[in-house]
């Protein structure tokens, strides 16, 4: 009869054989890794396909987790590269739980309802005492009226059926006739010097952008002439125009109208001297 163990105490237990198939798995980033090489898929693929950025695949590759925010997250990320190269993903998750202490316990329901039940109920507005109130306010404003329309009634009854005696006014004075505002080529700019050209442009129908420059080619103006804006422009020699909608623009040319019908939208390029009116 023996006294030492049993053949049955020399056999590993069942716990010891989990902790060695377990020891003898890849790690996860490695099984990852050596599963896109398998597949054929480089890093930018993958990240392209998962959107889980490059970096972050190169850190869980290499088992470092703490670029991923958390232990949520983590396993979102694992789980997302599992199936982009054709792992088991919950394999993969469970073995993320027994490396990390395993899947965090899940947050009781009971405090959030009781939370929600004991929340007070949102005040409602007082309608009653609204109606009560308005009330209130329209028998007052009636009584106050009524009240002056008596002190009223006291007075003179022949002022009354009279009605109120107009107050005396004084006669209106004459206005002074205005004189009409005369036509543009018989004011101002028909007095033009005669030793210059001068331009004088309106925008009569609707707003048109224009350019002027003088003899040196120097930018007199350049910009937009809103609808019944004018602009007047003198030289010694001459004025060079660009009219953007020459059919919105009326055109007088040292004192006289120049009357060519342009069309509306159409650009002009123009220029003038002393001696016009005349297209230049």
């Amino acid at each position: 009869m023996s006294i030492g163990n049993s053949p049955e105490d020399d056999r590993p237990s069942i716990e010891d054989d989990r902790s060695s198939i377990e020891d003898d798995r890849p790690s996860i980033g490695r099984a990852l890794q050596q599963a896109r090489v398998d597949a054929g898929l480089t890093v930018d693929e993958v990240s392209g396909s998962t959107r889980v950025r490059i970096p972050m695949v190169h850190a869980i590759e290499q088992d470092d987790f703490s670029r991923c925010g958390g232990d949520v997250y983590a396993r979102g990320h694992i789980r997302t590269l599992a199936r982009a190269v054709g792992l088991d993903a919950d394999a993969l998750v469970a073995q993320y739980d027994d490396e990390h202490g395993g899947r965090p316990a899940p947050t009781p329901a009971a405090p959030l309802f009781e939370a929600e039940r004991i929340r007070p109920e949102a005040r409602r507005p007082n309608w009653t005492a609204a109606m009560v109130a308005a009330i209130v306010a329209v028998v007052g404003f009636v009584g106050f009226t009524l009240f002056n329309g008596g002190n009223g009634n006291g007075g003179s009854s022949t002022d009354v059926a009279g009605g109120s005696t107009p107050a005396a006014t004084k006669p209106a004075k004459p206005t002074k006739p205005v004189d009409p505002k005369p036509d543009p080529s018989d004011s101002a700019i028909a007095a033009v010097p005669q030793d210059q050209v001068t331009v004088a442009l309106t925008a009569k129908d609707r707003k048109s952008w224009i350019s002027a420059k003088d003899h040196n080619g120097r930018l007199l103006f350049d910009g937009l002439l809103e609808k019944g804006e004018s602009k007047t422009f003198t030289d010694k020699e001459k004025i060079e125009l660009v009219l953007g909608d020459a059919g919105a623009m009326q055109l007088f040319v040292n004192g006289k109208e120049v009357g060519d019908k342009f069309q509306p939208g159409q650009v002009e390029r123009l220029t003038y001297t002393k001696g016009d009116p005349g297209v230049g």
